[in-house]
C-alpha cells in the first residue's frame, strides 16, 4: 500500500495552555518594552543635544582662536600687498649701487618690520621678477630652518618658482582676496603649511600686475594649537580638513590617517560634529565616542529591564494559574479530536458543571456518535458502487471480445475448417471460465498470463503464422495479484490496428519496476502518433470512439489502487508501439493459503 502523504502524519502543535500562558505575558511585556524603548530614545536625544550644544561652544572658541592665528599670517601678508612703497621699488630696476642701497635700506627693513610684527615663528619668502635686486637666502637642504632659526625671511627671484605646479595653478588674482592656504615644496615633511599670494602693482586696481609673490610658512601645530580632544573629551578626536576633504591635522588617538579618519567617521561608532572655517573651506570635525553619553542611557536601559523583570514575574504567577484551569478542559476536548482525526468515534467526554466546556463535551460526543454511523453507512455504498463500476467496465471489454472471436467462428464454419472450429471453441470457453473466475474481480496474475495464452491461441488458430507471440515473464510475480483482462485489450488492439505488411510479431513482458509490477505489450507494427495516443487518454468524444478497450482498463486499475498507478503509451510510427501497465504488489489470498 502507498504511504500515508505528509500531510496526513501528525504534527506536534503548542498546547493551548502554553498560548494562553505567552498571550497573557505578551500583553504586559510588549508595552513595558515599548515604553522603555520610547523613554530610552528621548532619553539618548536629550543627551546628544546637551552634547552636541556643549561641543559646538568648545568648538567655536577653538574656532576663533585659529582664525585670530590665521588672520595674523594674513595680516602679515597685507603689510606687503598693500604697501605701495614697496611695489614701487620692486618695479625700479637699477643695478649696481642704486639697486644695493635699495635693498639694504628698504627692502631688508621692511621684510624685518613685517616678520618682527608678531610673536609666532613664521618664514617669510618673497620672490620678484626683478632680477636687478640682489637674492638673500639661506641653504635648507635636508634641513628644516624655521625650527632652527625660528623667524626670519628669504628673498628669491621669481624665476625659481616658475616651473612649480603650485606655482602655475595659483587662481586668477582680485584685488585684496586671491590668497590660498597650502601645503607645498616640503611642508608636508615638516609638518608646515603656507600662506601664498601675489604682490601686485596697486598703481592701476583695475590691471592688476604681479611684480612678485609671498610665501608665509608656519608649523601647522602654531595654527592648531587650540586644537586639543581634551577640551571635548579623553577619548575624542579633532580633525581638520582642507577644502578638498583632506586631512590636515588630528588631535586624539583614534585618527592617525586620513582613510582611519575616514573610517571612523563612518562607522556608526561616534558622534560627528563638523563646523567650517569661515573664508578657508576647511572643516573642523569632531568625533565623539558613544560612551559619552552611553551610560546614562544604560541607566535607561537598566530601569527599563527591572520593570519588565518585575511585571514579567507577577503576570506569570498569574497567568499560569489561569492557563491551567483552562488548559486542562481543553485538553480534553484535543484528544477526543484527535481521536475522531484517527478514525476512531467511540471517544466520549464528560464534563461537570454547566458551562461552555460542556456544552462543547455534548456535541462533540453526538457528532462522534452520528459520524461513526454516517462513516459506515457511505463506507458501504461506495464498496457497492465500486464493484459496479468495474462491472460495467469490464462488461464493456467482454462483448467487444466475444463479437470478434464468434465472427471467427462463423468464417471457419463457412470454410469447413472443423478442427480449428473446434480448437477455437474450446479456448474460448477456457477464456470466459478464466474470465468470469466465479465472480472474483482480482485474480493470480498467473490466471490473467493463462488468460491471455487461451486468447492468443485463439488468434493464432485466425492467423496462423502471421502472428508470432513472445512470453517474458518473470515467475516471482506469478503469486501476486490484479484486476482481471488488463493485457488482452491490448493485444487485441495490436492485431486490429498495428499491421504493417502481413506479420506482426508481439511480446508479451511482466517484470518488476521499483516496488511495483510493470507489464509491457510490444508490437513491431505500425505506431501511432502522439496525438492518437493524447486523444486515447482525453475526456473528448474521440476518445470514446478511438481506444476505448486502453481507457477502460486505464479506469478500472486507477479506480481500484489510485492515481499512481494505470497505462502508458509509447509509440514510434511505422516502427513499434509499446504499451506499459503498472499496478502494486499485492500478494493474492489464493497464493496465501497455497503457501
Amino acid at each position: 500500500m502507498a504511504g500515508v502523504p505528509l500531510h496526513k502524519q501528525e504534527r506536534s502543535f503548542i498546547p493551548f495552555g502554553v498560548k494562553l500562558l505567552v498571550s497573557y505575558v505578551l500583553l504586559i511585556i510588549i508595552p513595558i518594552f515599548i515604553f522603555g524603548y520610547i523613554a530610552n530614545s528621548i532619553m539618548v536625544d536629550s543627551i546628544r543635544t546637551q552634547t552636541k550644544t556643549a561641543i559646538k561652544g568648545t568648538l567655536q572658541q577653538i574656532q576663533d582662536n585659529m582664525m585670530y592665528k590665521i588672520d595674523d599670517t594674513t595680516r602679515l601678508s597685507d603689510l606687503l600687498y598693500f604697501d605701495s612703497k614697496l611695489s614701487k621699488q620692486l618695479m625700479h630696476y637699477e643695478e649696481g649701487w642704486v639697486s644695493y642701497e635699495a635693498t639694504t635700506n628698504l627692502l631688508m627693513p621692511k621684510f624685518w618690520q613685517t616678520i618682527e610684527s608678531t610673536n609666532r615663528n613664521v618664514w617669510l619668502t618673497i620672490y620678484f621678477s626683478n632680477e636687478t635686486l640682489p637674492e638673500i637666502y639661506y641653504d635648507t637642504s635636508n634641513i628644516d630652518p624655521l625650527k632652527i632659526k625660528g623667524r626670519f625671511f628669504d628673498v628669491m627671484h621669481l624665476k625659481r618658482i616658475e616651473n612649480k605646479e603650485w606655482y602655475a595653478n595659483f587662481p586668477k588674482e582680485k584685488f585684496g582676496e586671491t590668497m590660498e592656504w597650502k601645503q607645498v615644496e616640503d611642508d608636508a615633511k615638516y609638518g608646515r603649511i603656507s600662506l601664498l599670494r601675489r604682490i601686485v602693482d596697486t598703481t592701476d586696481p583695475t590691471k592688476l600686475k604681479e611684480i612678485g609673490f609671498v610665501r608665509i610658512s608656519t608649523y601647522l601645530d602654531d595654527i592648531f594649537q587650540s586644537v586639543d580632544y581634551h577640551k571635548i573629551g579623553g577619548d575624542s578626536t579633532l580633525v581638520i580638513t582642507n577644502e578638498n576633504g583632506h586631512l590636515l591635522y588630528s588631535s586624539g588617538s583614534a585618527v592617525q590617517s586620513e582613510e582611519q579618519f575616514r573610517n571612523e567617521a563612518s562607522s556608526g561608532s561616534h558622534l560627528t560634529i563638523d563646523q567650517t572655517l569661515p573664508g578657508l573651506g576647511w572643516k573642523l570635525t569632531a568625533l565623539i565616542p558613544s560612551s559619552v553619553f552611553e551610560e546614562d542611557r544604560k541607566k535607561v536601559d537598566r530601569l527599563t529591564i527591572v520593570i519588565c523583570l518585575l511585571c514579567g514575574i507577577l503576570i506569570t504567577f498569574v497567568a499560569t494559574f489561569v492557563s491551567r484551569t483552562f488548559s486542562r478542559r481543553v485538553l480534553k476536548v484535543v484528544s477526543v479530536l484527535q481521536s475522531f482525526r484517527q478514525g476512531d468515534f467511540h471517544r466520549r467526554i464528560q464534563y461537570s458543571g454547566n458551562d461552555e466546556f460542556t456544552t462543547i463535551a455534548a456535541s462533540l460526543n453526538e457528532l462522534g456518535k452520528k459520524t461513526q454511523s454516517l462513516i459506515e453507512e457511505v463506507y458501504v455504498t461506495n464498496l457497492k458502487k465500486k464493484e459496479a463500476e468495474l462491472e460495467v467496465l469490464q462488461a464493456q471489454i467482454n462483448p467487444h471480445f466475444l463479437y470478434n472471436t464468434l465472427s471467427s467462428i462463423s468464417r471457419l464454419a463457412k470454410f469447413g475448417e472443423v478442427d480449428k472450429q473446434h480448437q477455437m471453441v474450446m479456448n474460448l470457453a477456457k477464456f470466459y471460465r478464466l474470465t468470469l473466475n466465479e465472480g472474483q474481480t482480482i485474480i493470480p496474475i498467473a490466471k490473467e498470463i493463462e488468460q491471455v495464452k487461451a486468447y492468443m491461441d485463439i488468434q493464432q488458430i485466425k492467423y496462423a503464422e502471421r502472428v508470432e507471440v513472445i512470453y517474458e515473464i518473470d515467475p516471482s510475480i506469478l503469486p501476486y495479484s490484479a484486476v482481471k483482462l488488463i493485457l488482452q485489450p491490448f493485444i487485441e488492439n495490436a492485431l486490429e490496428h498495428a499491421w504493417r505488411g502481413d506479420r506482426i510479431q508481439i511480446r508479451i513482458a511482466g517484470g518488476w519496476q521499483d516496488e511495483a509490477i510493470c507489464f509491457q505489450i510490444i508490437d513491431n507494427g505500425s505506431g501511432m502518433p502522439q496525438s492518437t495516443i493524447d486523444a486515447i487518454f482525453s475526456e473528448t468524444a474521440a476518445a470514446e470512439r478511438n481506444g476505448y478497450g486502453i481507457r477502460n482498463v486505464h479506469e478500472r486499475i486507477q479506480l481500484y489502487y489510485g492515481k499512481e498507478y494505470g497505462v502508458a503509451i509509447d509509440s514510434e510510427p511505422g516502427e513499434w508501439t509499446c504499451v506499459q501497465v503498472l499496478i502494486p504488489a499485492q500478494i493474492h489470498p489464493i497464493a496465501n493459503s497455497e503457501s
